[in-house]
């Protein structure tokens, strides 16, 4: 029988890291593996009866280091943390300050700069850092079957750096035909700089996690009963509630815990987590879900799930499953490194043993031919073609009001066959508006007496109905009184009584105008109801029509109310609806949707945060909540609906000019590397070749940053 393990894996900070962590799982016998860079966090299913101790100390011996579980609880407190000081921004502005001197030398006659212990001085520690930060990884993916591109960028450098040296004492008469000390320190800055920009994208995923777990109210007014019936109200940490306990929420509080009302009513916002633009309202045994916001009234609550089993948590868990199951950050070149990095150390090996013992080439020349191959064959453009595209990319993009996080986003826009969109925040503003009514007297009066009556009311609804109809002449009340959790209810001079509030209150036994969302009587009696809704984005429309025109089937996807999504998909002329849909059946529609095909979820809310970073590419616009800027990967910053369009043709652009660069650099390397196997290209043309193929590649990735983006 399988059992799921869970643990953290300190050092784990890349996708690289991750797929090598991945494949000793699966050497080992593991499924269902998940390996999080963002987090840390992997979980696999292997049979009970296996030592999961054997599993970990394999992931140790990769240089990780995997917390057992008896780390778990001092972790779990902020006790217990692995610090590793993260030197690579100092190592990478060290390194670039002195890869520049060395590529200017390519360019100016300074003698200065020619000189080759200069030359030697300023490689040298941009070399050692190099081996510092590549060499340890690239060890460990050859101990385990797994080369990475760390190998090829230490073999590329070490080739570089070794001939440049071995050319300063053999042949100091023309030594500077053997200098390619700037090729061995462009190859690690320039690495190393894609590194770091990736870093620091893994890293910002970690706080969406972070922001959710502070969603959770830290501490709760826990009710304390004595045997004689006494209260007494005790602040605690949410975090040592247990099942059964009775907590206090007060108006404007953060319900702590999910649970049970057993007394109280109140009106509650959840739309973080449903997705229903409106408050509910909520009485005795009605359930409640921590974190969400008690906007009227006083409720005590008796807990019905605590930790792991809270709502929050499966949300927090499906967020972390869903960023472990996104393909790592690997870049192409690193896809073909396993094939490349053998096959260019065995062209070197045979260049060597073909020119010395069959060719008649001293050993000096044929040791030179050998070195000139791994020189020639280094990842410098492998390594640019992918980089000068996506930055070129990203910075059109940013003009443009599009933040996109991670330059493999860019690629799978190209991908991309179905768009869902959540629809409260989404393709509505948010803002609530009155959407129609029906009433048995005249519009005027009926409008007066509503206004009225909601200009005593401080609920959300209550607000936006007055504001609205403000204009309406006020009508005289002798006596206003709300009804916490329901409504109001009034009477006026001539001794009418009115009554203003919900369907469940006022008009639950009745046949006729059902479905609204606010219900006036008048004596006992129907006077009419009122819709509300949030209104439509401006640009909905719009870009609804255009991302149809560009094939793109168009999917509604919201906690909200059936009736209320369907209208809003007839007037939008999006393809499906799927509504009422909790957070937990928003992950497994959207799991079933890319079974299909790659899909992209665009939303703004904390119910939409799973299914953000479970998606092909997750996209919000920048007025959502924090936890779904997170976890998104693309964010409409100009808050604007009609740039996603424009945002997906730019993906599609920056793939094509990846792949032409990609395309620049292997013939490149294809047709030097036989021809300096064979002698006919010396290093210096070599490197000039290899300086012109970066130029190659950056005018093209430039010309993206001009080129038209058809509509």
């Amino acid at each position: 029988m399988e059992k799921t393990y869970s643990t953290k894996v300190d050092g784990m900070t890349c996708g690289n890291c991750a797929l090598t962590i991945s494949k000793v799982l699966e050497k080992k016998g593991a499924t269902n593996i998940s390996a999080n860079a963002a987090s840390g966090d992997v979980s696999f299913s292997m049979d009970e009866d296996v030592d999961v101790d054997i599993v970990y100390n394999a992931i140790d011996d990769l240089g990780y280091t995997v917390e057992r579980e008896k780390d778990e609880e001092t972790s779990a407190n902020g006790a217990h943390h692995h610090e590793h000081k993260d030197n690579s921004t100092l190592y990478l502005i060290i390194s670039a300050v002195l890869t520049v001197p060395l590529l200017a030398h390519m360019f100016t006659d300074w003698h200065v700069l020619h000189n080759a212990w200069v030359q030697l001085a300023l490689a040298t520690p941009v070399y050692i850092i190099g081996l510092k930060e590549f060499g340890r990884s690239a060890i460990r993916s050859l101990k385990h079957g797994i080369p990475n591109m760390d190998v090829l960028i230490v073999i590329g450098a070490s080739a570089a750096y070794i001939y440049s040296v071995i050319g300063m004492v053999a042949y100091s008469s023309e030594v500077h035909n053997y200098l390619f000390f700037e090729t061995a320190a462009s190859i690690i800055t320039l690495v190393m700089f894609g590194n770091w920009l990736e870093h620091k994208t893994v890293k910002s995923t970690t706080v969406a996690i972070d922001a959710l777990v502070q969603l959770q109210p830290q501490k709760a007014k826990m009710v304390m009963t004595d045997s004689v019936g006494k209260e007494t109200i005790m602040e605690v940490d949410s975090k040592y509630l247990k099942h059964d306990d009775v907590v206090m929420v007060n108006t404007g509080d953060s319900i702590p815990v999910d649970g049970k009302i057993i007394k109280g009513q109140a009106q509650i916002d959840e739309h973080m987590i449903t997705g229903e633009s409106l408050p509910v309202s909520k009485q005795i045994d009605d359930e409640v879900v921590g974190g969400t916001v008690l906007l009227d009234g006083n409720l005590r609550i008796q807990a019905t799930a605590i930790g792991s089993e809270s709502v929050l948590s499966n949300i927090i868990r499906m967020v972390r499953e869903a960023q472990g199951q996104k393909p790592p950050l690997q870049k192409l070149a690193d896809k073909i490194s396993a094939i490349f990095v053998p096959a260019v150390l065995a062209i070197a090996v045979a260049t060597f043993l073909l020119s010395y013992f069959i060719g008649d080439v001293s050993f000096e020349n044929a040791m030179m031919r050998s070195i000139a191959v791994m020189v020639i064959s280094c990842p410098c453009a492998m390594g640019l073609a992918t980089p000068a595209a996506v930055a070129v990319g990203l910075g059109r993009a940013a003009r443009n009001g599009i933040l996109i996080k991670g330059g493999d986003t860019l690629q799978q826009l190209k991908e991309i066959k179905q768009i869902v969109f959540d629809k409260t925040g989404t393709l509505t503003t948010g803002e609530l508006q009155i959407d129609g009514f029906v009433t048995d007297m005249d519009d005027a009066t009926f409008k007066s007496v509503v206004a009225s009556l909601e200009g005593h009311s401080s609920h959300p609804i209550a607000k936006s109905v007055a504001n609205q109809w403000k204009a309406a002449e006020k009508y005289s009340f002798n006596e206003v009184n709300e009804v916490k959790g329901k409504g109001i209810e009034a009477t006026d001079a001539s001794g009418d009584k009115w009554q203003l509030g919900s369907e469940l209150w006022l008009h639950s036994n009745q046949q006729e105008n059902t479905g609204y969302d606010l219900y006036l009587y008048k004596n006992n009696s129907f006077a009419g109801a009122i819709n509300i809704s949030d209104a439509l984005r401006p640009d909905a429309a719009e870009t609804i029509s255009e991302l149809k025109e560009m094939g793109y089937t168009t999917i509604l996807l919201s906690g909200d109310k059936q009736s209320k999504c369907e209208r809003i998909g007839k007037e939008l002329g999006i393809d499906e609806v799927f509504a009422e849909h909790n957070p937990e059946m928003k992950n497994e529609k959207l799991t079933s949707l890319l079974e299909k095909a790659p899909t992209a979820m665009v939303g703004d809310g904390i119910n939409d945060a799973p299914a953000l970073a479970k998606a092909t590419v997750g996209i919000s616009l920048s007025n959502a909540t924090q936890i779904a800027i997170q976890s998104a990967n693309l964010i409409l910053s100009n808050n604007q609906l009609s740039t996603l369009p424009k945002a997906i043709r730019l993906g599609i652009y920056t793939e094509r000019t990846i792949k032409s660069n990609l395309f620049w650099a292997f013939i490149y390397n294809i047709v030097a590397i036989p021809v300096a196997a064979l002698g006919y290209l010396r290093p210096t043309f070599g490197a000039g070749i290899m300086a012109l193929s970066d130029v190659v590649l950056i005018l093209n990735s430039l010309f993206l940053g001009i080129r038209r983006l058809k509509k």
